[in-house]
């Protein structure tokens, strides 16, 4: 081995190995099923010939838009999450007035909920004791909603395979109903905690993903809003607060930002 930290054939000082730091550069190195030499050359010091083109998308062949990176799990499971979009689009599903909440994110938006202090009830007094509370006063007991969750949803994949043998996600749409409406009605039977008080809980979770911005994952394109004709988070109202009624496109909180 030389100076250099490459290997020479005994007998030749001529012939010379490629260093591991060479076969990198020139053969280009492989993550997860892809072959990125030019990037990695790049920082190896390898020379750039100059800026990559964005990739063509596949079907259209222009470049491919940024990835929706806000569309990922943060707390429920793949099953756990099938179970909640499936639910979600029937409490607020697809028709001709727009998209239902499979579309909208809806699911996305409670996961997120439950990995932040919605789902710890970091907000809300915990503690002992506990009384039954009026309807009008929502959930009271000691679970947090993460727990409900995770428990409400194991219930509901055991009752759907006890009806219909067959998991939640896995049912049409009117046994669906059929499910939920067992929640809604307390016809399920269980112990731990209250079918009703979950399907409350689900049935406000899906509503306010539906309109709350889409900052918080839900309301992907501010669809919700438009169906409403809410126009979201507006800076300013004076250039029509002396006209008669009109409908604006929505803002987000994000297009705030154009000005930074």
């Amino acid at each position: 081995m030389d100076q250099n930290g490459e290997h020479k054939k005994p007998g030749n000082d001529n012939v010379q190995e490629p260093s591991r730091r060479k076969f990198l550069v020139n053969t280009g190195f492989a993550i997860g099923g892809v072959v990125v030499g030019g990037a990695l050359g790049a920082l190896l010091g390898k020379k750039s010939k100059g800026p990559a083109a964005p990739a063509p998308a596949p079907e259209t062949g222009k470049p491919a838009g940024p990835a929706n990176y806000n569309r990922a799990l943060m707390f429920l499971t793949p099953e756990q999450f099938a179970i909640v979009e499936a639910a979600t689009e029937r409490i607020f599903p697809k028709d001709d007035n727009g998209p239902g909440a499979k579309e909208l994110g809806v699911a996305f938006f409670i996961d997120h909920q439950l990995a932040g202090d919605w789902g710890f009830n970091a907000r809300e007094y915990m503690s002992p004791p506990y009384f039954k509370g009026e309807k009008v006063q929502g959930y009271q007991g000691h679970l947090k909603r993460r727990e409900m969750y995770d428990i409400a949803l194991q219930e509901m994949e055991n009752y759907s395979h006890s009806q219909y043998q067959k998991g939640f996600a896995q049912l049409s749409g009117e046994q669906q109903d059929e499910i939920l409406k067992a929640f809604e009605d307390n016809t399920v039977q269980l112990g731990t905690i209250s079918p009703s008080g979950f399907f409350r809980v689900l049935r406000s979770s899906t509503l306010e993903g539906v309109y709350s911005d889409p900052l918080y994952g839900g309301n992907a394109n501010m669809e919700g809003w438009r169906m409403r004709n809410y126009p979201g988070n507006q800076m300013s109202y004076t250039s029509i607060i002396d006209k008669d009624f009109q409908i604006i496109a929505p803002s987000s909180l994000q297009d705030h930002m154009a000005a930074h």
